[in-house]
């Protein structure tokens, strides 16, 4: 970990990053989970958990940001594969408003207008 990285990384594991994960475990729980002092990124570097965001406006690591576009990407793919499994209770048209807000904040994360 450098202490002189200027950088806002994006957590390794994007998808469980964020403030939707950690409210799904406050209602599940009742109580909210210590966030970690320090974090793996997507670009492999260790910082401390305040030099991270989930937002891709604040991401200013380029090696992460291409980590996190291809995650979200990754997840749109399963969870449109997931779609004619049966018993995921959702309904076609959930499933695919979840597959467009995936992809759309993948393209957020590239930057460059890419899909």
């Amino acid at each position: 970990m450098s202490e002189a990285d200027p950088h806002i990384h994006v957590e390794q594991k994007v998808l469980e990053a964020g403030p939707e994960v950690r409210n799904l475990v406050v209602s599940m729980l009742g109580r909210a989970p210590d966030a970690p002092s320090v974090v793996t990124t997507g670009c492999g570097a260790r910082v401390p958990y305040a030099m991270t965001s989930a937002r891709p406006e604040s991401v200013t690591c380029l090696a992460c940001r291409d980590h996190a576009h291809r995650e979200y990407l990754r997840l749109a793919g399963q969870f449109e594969r997931m779609g004619s499994t049966t018993g995921t209770g959702l309904t076609g048209a959930q499933l695919t408003e979840g597959v467009q807000r995936l992809r759309d904040l993948a393209k957020r994360f590239s930057g460059d207008g890419r899909p």
